[in-house]
C-alpha cells in the first residue's frame, strides 16, 4: 500500500463519519464490518528515518469514531477474556463511537493506568484482538477493531485536553511497601498499593525511571515524555522515588524487611541480562547486545552525538541477528544513527517471525533489508579485533518444533560472507540474575526466573515478584498482568494473576 499523508487519511475519516454518524446505534453486523478499517497516520517514512520523533502520529477523531463504530458490541466478549489485564474494551469502545471521550477514559482508568504505553507498544494482534469477530469475520487478525490504536487515542486525547486526573487515594494504612524496578509492573504495583493508602518506595538502578519502557524501547515508538508524564503521576500520588539504588548491592533485598521494615517487597527487575549465541567472534569490537545498544541509544542518548558521554561507533553497515520486535528496534535505530546499511539475519522465515507485523512493516518502509533463513555461523574481524563481516549459513524449513513453527534446517555448504562493521545480537534477554544471587532464599528455575506462586509470593516471607523477572523476556501488558496488589500483610488481599 503506498503512503498516505495523515491529511489525506484525516480527510477521508471526515467524509465517513457524515454517512455513519447517525447511524452508529442502528447499524447491523454486516454493514459494521463493511465500514474501511482506519490506517494509522504516520510520518513520511523517508523523513523519519532521519530522525526520533514518534513513526505513529495517533487517530484523528474522526478515525477514532468511525473505527469504534466497526466494533460489534459482541454479547461474548473475547477481547475482554484475551486481554492479560481485562480492559472493558466494548464498553470503552462504545463511548468513542458516540464521541465520548471522557467517558471511554474513566472506563480505561477503571482497569489500567498505562493506556498510553499500551496503546503503543503492546501487540494487541496476539491478544485482545485476535479473536475479534471483526478479524474473523474478515478472516484477517489486523483487520479487526484497532482496540490498541483506540486505547492510545483516548490516552493521548485525556492529555492533550488536560483531563487526567489523579487516581483516588484511600486513607493511609501505615504499611510500607517497596518496589524494586520501575519497568511496566513496578509502575503499576506502585499505583495501586499507593491507591489503597500504603506507603510505595520505588527502588531505580538508573538514574531515570521507565525500566524497559525507556532503555528498550526507542522514541520513534514510545516517546520519553509519555512515561515522564506517568511517572509525574506517581510522585504527585506521594510515590517515594529513590534512583541510582542497586537493591542487592547498594542495600540487601533482605534489609529492606529486616533493617528498613518494609511489610512488603515487590520484585519487578525484568530481564535486562543480554542472551549471545556463544559463536566465534562476539568478543570482537563492534559486537553489541541489543540491550546495550538500545540502553545506549535510548537512555544515554547516544544520538545526540556531540554530547553523548555514552557515545555508538559510527557504523556504515550493521547486520541484526533475531528476528523480534527488539531486533526491529536495534535495525530501525542504527539506521536513525547513520548506518547506511541495515541488515536483519533471520534463521526462518517472515510468517515466523515473532516481531509485529506493523514494525516489520514500518522497517521495511525505512530501508532495512532483510535476509530470511539465514544465520550467523561466525562473526569474523580484522587484526585488529574489529568487525568486518559474518560468516552465514542457508537454512531450510522443516517440521514444526514445540514452539509450533517450522524447524529451521541447516544446509549444507551453504556458507557465505556478509559484509559488517557492526553486529547486534538480538536473539533474547534472561532474567536479571542480581536478586536471586544475593538473595538466596529466592527459588528460581533453571532460567533464572524467580518462582511464584498464584498470588505472586515468592519462597521468602513478604517478598512478591512479578513481571519479567518471572515470566521471562514478555511484553509490556503481559508484565502488568501479572502484578500483585500488595501482600496480605499490608491488609490488602486481591490479586490478578494471568
Amino acid at each position: 500500500m503506498s503512503y498516505q499523508s495523515p491529511e489525506e487519511l484525516s480527510a477521508k475519516a471526515k467524509e465517513l463519519i457524515v454517512e455513519y454518524v447517525n447511524k452508529c446505534d442502528t447499524l447491523k453486523p454486516k454493514e459494521r464490518t463493511q465500514i474501511p478499517a482506519q490506517e494509522m497516520p504516520t510520518q513520511d517514512p523517508f523523513i523519519r528515518r532521519t530522525n526520533l520523533e514518534e513513526v505513529a502520529i495517533g487517530f484523528s477523531e474522526e478515525q477514532a469514531r468511525i473505527e469504534a463504530m466497526r466494533c460489534l458490541q459482541c454479547i461474548k466478549k473475547n477481547c475482554v477474556q484475551d486481554c492479560p489485564v481485562n480492559i472493558n474494551i466494548p464498553g470503552f469502545v462504545n463511548k468513542i463511537a458516540h464521541g465520548d471521550f471522557e467517558g471511554a477514559a474513566q472506563i480505561i482508568k477503571q482497569t489500567t493506568l498505562l493506556p498510553a504505553i499500551c496503546g503503543r507498544v503492546c501487540p494487541q494482534e496476539t491478544q485482545c484482538q485476535l479473536h475479534c469477530a471483526v478479524g474473523k469475520a474478515l478472516k484477517d487478525v489486523n483487520k479487526s477493531v484497532a482496540i490498541g490504536r483506540l486505547e492510545r487515542f483516548i490516552a493521548d486525547w485525556e492529555r492533550k485536553n488536560g483531563k487526567k486526573v489523579l487516581p483516588v487515594i484511600k486513607p493511609p494504612t501505615g504499611k510500607k511497601v517497596a518496589v524494586v524496578g520501575s519497568g511496566p509492573a513496578g509502575l503499576v504495583v506502585a499505583a495501586d498499593c499507593k491507591r489503597e493508602g500504603h506507603h510505595v518506595t520505588i527502588f531505580e538502578a538508573f538514574h531515570k525511571l521507565g525500566g524497559v519502557l525507556r532503555y528498550g524501547i526507542p522514541e520513534f515508538r514510545l516517546p520519553n515524555d509519555i512515561i515522564d508524564q506517568e511517572i509525574e503521576t506517581l510522585k504527585q500520588m506521594g510515590v517515594e522515588i529513590k534512583t541510582n539504588f542497586v537493591v542487592g548491592r547498594t542495600r540487601k533485598l533482605i534489609d529492606l524487611i529486616e533493617k528498613d521494615k518494609y511489610d512488603a517487597v515487590f520484585v519487578g527487575t525484568g530481564a535486562g541480562l543480554p542472551i549471545f549465541m556463544g559463536i566465534e567472534g562476539e568478543n570482537l569490537v563492534g559486537v553489541f547486545s541489543a540491550n546495550e545498544y538500545l540502553t545506549r541509544a535510548n537512555l544515554m542518548r547516544a544520538f545526540e552525538k556531540e554530547k553523548a558521554d555514552t557515545p555508538i561507533i559510527s557504523s556504515k553497515k550493521v547486520a541484526v541477528i533475531g528476528g523480534g520486535n527488539v531486533a526491529m528496534d536495534s535495525a530501525r535505530m542504527a539506521k536513525r544513527l547513520g548506518a547506511e546499511e541495515v541488515y536483519i539475519i533471520y534463521r526462518r522465515t517472515e510468517h515466523e517471525m515473532p516481531a509485529r507485523k506493523e514494525e516489520v512493516a514500518h522497517a521495511k518502509e525505512e530501508g532495512i533489508e532483510f535476509h530470511f533463513l539465514e544465520n550467523a555461523k561466525q562473526i569474523i574481524g580484522d587484526e585488529h579485533g574489529c568487525v568486518t563481516g559474518i560468516e552465514c549459513v542457508r537454512f531450510e524449513l522443516g517440521e514444526p518444533d514445540e514452539s509450533g513453527r517450522r524447524r529451521p534446517m541447516e544446509i549444507k555448504n551453504s556458507e557465505f560472507i556478509v559484509e559488517a562493521d557492526t553486529v547486534i545480537v538480538a536473539i533474547g534477554n534472561g532474567s536479571n540474575p542480581l536478586i536471586s544471587q544475593t538473595t538466596p532464599q529466592i527459588q528460581v528455575n533453571k532460567w533464572g526466573n524467580v518462582l511464584v506462586d498464584k498470588t505472586q509470593k515468592t519462597s521468602l516471607n513478604k517478598v512478591f515478584a512479578g513481571g519479567d523477572i518471572v515470566l521471562g523476556a514478555a511484553t509490556v501488558i503481559l508484565a502488568m498482568g501479572s502484578y500483585f496488589l500488595c501482600a496480605s500483610s499490608c491488609g490488602y488481599r486481591k490479586v490478578k494473576q494471568q
